[in-house]
């Protein structure tokens, strides 16, 4: 493996273009267009103030910079280094910004969530949306970029207002049986949205294109409901993690859980592989054939180096006692993402901070469970092959793969603690690693893997 220079960064604020060809990074108040394969910087733009949000267009032609603080958005253009956009929400406000599917149109949500204003580049007109809901997910766009459904809160109830988005015309309005909508999401083919109810209340509601409501969903009562939520890239599976510690995978004919997938604190299932992640701070007398060190990087007295190793079953992993009394207890089911192929989901139980599960979705089984030395703060699956990044908040990066798992330290002179990370869009084994102040490439090569495995 090998990792580029390090660079400034500020708020963890960096994403790779959609098309991959371009790397954007804030610093303070400037905006850094790099080019991804020399990493040379191709742009330099200055806003206005510190930038707290930034976002590609769909076509990597545009990028915004939000500066929350001040109500204020500018956009800037890759091809047209003279032209650019400011917008000014003024008394208003501004709580967030987004680019629409066809990179033309920029939503604003005002603040205390009073409407949404619809900004256009090409016809330089303004249109509002009213009465946008506060809610955790209240905007999702369908995978084609033709519609746009919207959570509503109007006279205490929810509303989903479904919009084509080349015309902004409203095609579907309804009310939804939610006593408090917490988040939408579309299925990736575009003909199912899911709504689901606050975590006060178990339910899950599916609706067609046109507003019809396909099926209802609760597994329990009185108890805390939904916490996370995952479509499956085929559209064939929804995966739904609740506060019970438990993910139930919905199929797309009857909207009926087919399994139910828990997290004991033991892992005893014969087939599963169990990844125990190893720490060692060497001293003199060194077991390098343990731990061997990187290549190219100089060995030093008291870095900290790991490695997996395949624990046998039956395992007991880490759990911790959640403090129910507390507003967003460390309980249930808290992150869900399925592989690319449809083939793995990954999942996290939040009072066991630092396992990793990964479900074989064929067979509906644990394949794997990585148990890491500090909690897990984010796990990415590569967006071309089931290859899953993990990051703990140390200076390791770590990779899961159907072939095994390995821990990479990242070689940087100071201290890099990775917070979080992004794949490349087009794959090309490259991984952006970001700290609190700073970022760098890794390049991932098979030639090295061996060594830590």
């Amino acid at each position: 493996m090998n990792f580029s220079e390090v660079f400034k960064l500020s708020n963890q604020l960096c994403s790779f273009s959609p098309d991959g060809k371009y790397l954007a990074s804030c610093v303070q108040y400037r905006l850094v267009i790099r080019d991804v394969n020399t990493l040379q910087i191709l742009h330099l733009y200055t806003c206005l103030d510190q930038i707290q949000h930034v976002e590609w267009s769909a076509d990597s032609m545009f990028i915004l910079c939000a500066m929350y603080k001040r109500g204020i958005v500018q956009v800037w253009s890759l091809e047209q280094s003279e032209w650019h956009c400011k917008i000014d929400e003024g008394s208003a406000g501004l709580v967030s910004s987004c680019w629409s599917p066809d990179g033309r149109h920029i939503l604003n949500t005002t603040e205390f969530h009073l409407r949404i204003t619809l900004w256009s580049l090409s016809a330089k007109s303004v249109s509002y949306i009213k009465y946008p809901k506060a809610c955790q997910q209240g905007i999702t766009f369908t995978k084609d970029g033709r519609h746009m459904a919207l959570a509503e809160r109007r006279d205490c109830t929810d509303y989903v207002s479904i919009f084509v988005c080349n015309d902004w015309r409203l095609l579907r309005h309804f009310e939804t049986e939610t006593q408090d909508l917490t988040g939408i999401e579309w299925a990736p083919n575009g003909c199912v949205l899911a709504v689901w109810d606050t975590c006060l209340e178990y339910k899950m509601l599916l609706y067609s294109l046109d507003g019809r409501l396909l099926s209802s969903y609760r597994a329990y009562e009185w108890s805390l409901g939904i916490k996370s939520v995952a479509w499956s890239p085929s559209s064939q599976f929804l995966a739904v993690g609740s506060f019970d510690e438990k993910v139930r995978i919905l199929n797309h004919v009857t909207w009926k859980p087919i399994k139910e997938l828990s997290h004991p604190a033991t892992v005893n299932h014969p087939k599963a592989v169990v990844y125990k992640e190893l720490e060692r701070c060497p001293g003199v007398a060194t077991d390098e054939l343990m731990f061997p060190l990187p290549k190219g990087k100089p060995s030093s007295l008291f870095s900290v180096r790991s490695k997996y190793e395949i624990a046998d079953v039956p395992v007991t992993l880490r759990v911790i006692k959640p403090d129910t009394d507390r507003a967003n207890p460390e309980l249930g089911v808290g992150m869900l993402a399925f592989s690319p192929d449809n083939r793995y989901l990954a999942s996290r139980n939040d009072n066991m901070p630092c396992s990793v599960w990964i479900w074989d979705v064929q067979k509906m089984r644990l394949f794997a469970v990585l148990e890491q030395t500090l909690p897990v703060r984010s796990f990415l699956w590569d967006p071309i092959q089931p290859r899953l990044a993990v990051c703990t908040g140390n200076s390791k990066v770590y990779l899961w793969s159907p072939a095994g798992s390995v821990s990479v330290p990242v070689p940087t002179e100071g201290t890099f603690n990775v917070l979080s990370m992004s794949w490349h869009p087009m794959g090309e084994d490259t991984l952006l690693l970001m700290s609190k102040d700073h970022l760098c490439l890794c390049y991932l090569e098979t030639e090295d893997d061996d060594d830590e495995k």
